[in-house]
Formats: structure tokens, C-alpha cells, sequence
């Protein structure tokens, strides 16, 4: 018998929801076939089994919560088991958190999240299409289904008209019934759980283990849009994003300023030689950071579209865990919010992140003269232990020189 566990799906989630199983009980199973699909608070993982043989035991069904290292599947190896991790000619045996390494695996069609019976449970009733579309995460279902909420009689305000975590905790608040006399002032009580415990987590051992310090500055960027402008000026050509060329300046900043591209391990501070840039994005599941790994790598065009797949992915709960880890580098563009600035939050282990403030008409000199230009602000929060401020007032000058003066700027990156 070989007990496979939940394995570790990374960014610190501790559970994850069975969707739906691919196998049955007494199924054949090859090693890295893909046997289950979970949803953590942050995405749908399709997970393959690292070992061969016959499918005994599944434990857990459709909408079950298991805790990473239960057990998930138990196999009776077959005659020809091989252990996992022994390199052989059909593959590797390796696996690693919810991905395989076998050349002959298949990946299934995904099954909308609405319909999840488990395959050794008998089929369920039919349900309509506005059933599937209304509620997408079995997360939110589970939720509804534990607290008595009808999702039916609830307008989703998520995108599409689809029934979001808010929508059935707003609908939760509104039917509580106080537990002791009311007070003179009505409150609501929101669960810290799921996405919003993870990024919680997060946040405060950032706050509680890195001495940050932060550097801002005003830049004109009116320049800078003038020369997004010009590249977008061809219709038929890719378009750029203002986050893309931002990025693209920060990712040649952390080249002159590597320190800023670390982390800490005890007393040692780790300098990878790739910069795998990270960027918030707020999506109906709450905050994440999304990664484009090798950024350095990529042109301005590769950037810019990998970071508007990043955004797609993300507000549709399609990221990969290995999307949401091993960044190096965060870029947050708050001011899509309409804020000029913000001491933002180091994204634990990093050691900095670039905050970007709105674009607005402000009073500026320019030769002399007072002129209306389009005037932002950078912010740069980074970990004291790791560099000094001029470090950090050198890659935050870089950035804002490059925004000033890209076209002049551009010829060396």
C-alpha cells in the first residue's frame, strides 16, 4: 500500500476543497497521472499521483476540506512500481507540488467548478447552466451550504453576474441574529478565513520580522506617456502597458541595485541572478501577486503580454501555485485606486516593492517655467538589514529617470 498525502501547494495555504476526482476506486493509475482536482483559497491545482497501481482507497469527496499531509489517495502498487524520484526511460517519478514530470501524461478537460460530484459517488440531478455560471468557486458553495444562504435569491456582484465570497458574507451578516442583547449601533462580523486569512498571515509577518524604511518621490511621466502613446500607435501591433514599461524600468534598476532583488536566509543575504518580478493585483478573491519568472528576460512586448495573461488568470482563479511563487521583486500600481501614495507592505521574503500613485495634471517647472505635466509618485518600501537608503535612493532615481527620460533611457536597457 502507498498512501499519497496533500502535498504542499506553496504561498503558506494549509487546506485545500476537493473539486472532483479523475480515478475511481479500483483504477489503474500511472505515475504523475493526474488523480484529483482541489481549489485552495487561491487557484484549482490538478494534482498527479507519484506512484503506480491500483486506486484503493479515496479519501475525501467532492467539497471535502483536506489539510495538507492528510491522505489523499492510497494505491496498491503494481508489479512494476517504480519508486518515485528513480529516473527511468518512461520518466522521471519526480513530482513536485501538484505538477508531474511524465512525457506521457495527459491532462483532463477541466470541468466547470459548478458541477463536482466525486466519481465514486452516484451522479447528481442535472443542473442548469445558470447554475454553473451563477456561482463559480466550490469554496463559495461550501460556504453558502454551511451557513443557510440560498444562492439563488443572491445578485452576484463579481464579474458576469457571478455570486462572490462577499456577496454570501454580506448575505450571512444581514440574517445573524445577535447572540447577546443588540447594542445601540448595528455591526457586522466578517470570518478571517480563506484568501483573506492567507494574506493576512502574510502581511503581519512581514510587518513583525523586516525593518522596513521607505523613499518616495515625485515624477513627471509625461514623457512617458507620450511614448506609450507612440507605441500603441500601431493598430496592429501589440499594445504596451504603462505597468510593462514601469516594470521593465524597475527590472534594469534591479540590475544596477541587486540588493534590492533578495532575500534573507539566517545570516546570509541571497542575490539570485534572475529577477522574477511579482505585481499586485485585487481580484474578486482578494489580493494577490501574480509572478512573470525571468522577467530580465523578457522584451517589453513579452513583458506586457505576460503580465496582461497574469491579470486574465487571476481574476478568473486560474493561477498555478508556481504562478503565485518565487518572485523576487513586487511592483504595485495602487494608483488604479485613485491614491497618490502609499507606504506599501513588503511581500515576505523579498526585501522591496515599487509603489506607483495615479497620474494626474499638477503645476510643474519645466525651463523655468510653471506648466501643467502628468505627474505621479513612486514609493519604495525596503528591508533596512539588506541595504542602506542609498541604495534604495539610488534604484528609485534610476526608476524615476526613466520614467522622466525614457526615450533617451530606453537605448541602454
Amino acid at each position: 500500500m502507498a498512501v499519497f498525502k496533500l502535498p504542499d501547494l506553496g504561498e503558506g495555504l494549509t487546506e485545500a476543497e476537493i473539486v472532483a476526482w479523475h480515478v475511481q476506486v479500483g483504477d489503474t493509475v500511472t505515475v504523475d497521472q493526474t488523480v484529483v482536482e482541489v481549489e485552495t483559497a487561491k487557484a484549482s491545482v490538478e494534482v498527479p499521483v507519484p506512484f503506480a497501481g491500483r486506486v484503493a482507497t479515496l479519501h475525501g469527496a467532492a467539497g471535502e476540506v483536506l489539510t495538507v499531509g492528510s491522505p489523499l489517495i492510497t494505491v496498491d502498487s503494481a508489479a512494476d512500481f517504480t519508486e518515485p524520484g528513480v529516473v527511468t526511460p518512461e520518466g522521471s517519478g519526480n513530482v513536485l507540488i501538484g505538477y508531474g514530470t511524465s512525457q506521457t501524461r495527459t491532462r483532463r478537460a477541466r470541468r466547470p467548478r459548478g458541477s463536482k460530484a466525486p466519481a465514486t459517488a452516484p451522479a447528481p440531478a442535472p443542473k442548469s447552466t445558470s447554475d454553473r455560471i451563477r456561482v463559480v468557486s466550490p469554496l463559495v458553495r461550501r460556504l453558502a451550504r454551511e451557513s443557510g444562504v440560498d444562492l439563488h435569491a443572491l445578485i452576484g456582484t463579481g464579474t458576469g453576474g457571478i455570486v462572490s465570497r462577499a456577496d454570501v458574507e454580506r448575505a450571512i451578516a444581514a440574517t445573524e441574529t445577535p447572540a447577546a442583547p443588540a447594542s445601540t449601533s448595528d455591526e457586522q462580523r466578517i470570518p478571517l478565513r480563506g484568501l483573506r486569512k492567507t494574506v493576512a498571515d502574510k502581511l503581519a509577518r512581514s510587518r513583525r520580522e523586516i525593518p522596513e524604511a521607505t523613499v518616495w518621490v515625485d515624477v513627471d511621466a509625461t514623457e512617458l506617456l507620450q511614448l506609450r502613446a507612440a507605441l500603441n500607435s500601431d493598430p496592429h501591433a501589440p499594445k504596451i502597458s504603462l505597468l510593462a514599461l514601469i516594470g521593465r524600468f524597475a527590472v534594469a534598476g534591479l540590475r544596477r541595485f541587486p540588493e534590492l532583488n533578495a532575500h534573507l536566509e539566517g545570516d546570509e543575504i541571497v542575490i539570485p541572478s534572475a529577477v522574477h518580478l511579482g505585481f499586485a493585483a485585487q481580484t474578486d478573491r482578494g489580493l494577490v501577486v501574480p509572478v512573470v519568472q525571468n522577467a530580465h528576460q523578457h522584451t517589453l512586448e513579452d513583458l506586457s503580454a505576460a503580465l496582461a495573461d497574469r491579470t486574465e488568470q487571476a481574476r478568473a482563479g486560474r493561477l498555478a501555485p508556481a504562478d503565485l511563487t518565487g518572485g523576487t521583486f513586487t511592483v504595485n500600481n495602487y494608483g488604479v485606486f485613485g491614491v497618490d501614495g502609499s507606504a506599501a507592505i513588503i511581500n515576505y521574503p523579498e526585501v522591496a516593492i515599487l509603489g506607483v500613485g495615479r497620474i494626474i495634471d499638477r503645476p510643474w517647472i519645466v525651463d523655468g517655467q510653471v506648466t501643467a505635466r502628468k505627474i505621479t509618485e513612486l514609493t519604495l518600501a525596503f528591508d533596512h538589514r539588506v541595504c542602506d537608503g542609498g541604495t534604495a535612493g539610488g534604484f528609485l532615481r534610476f526608476v524615476a529617470d526613466c520614467i522622466e527620460n525614457p526615450v533617451r533611457l530606453l537605448r541602454t536597457l
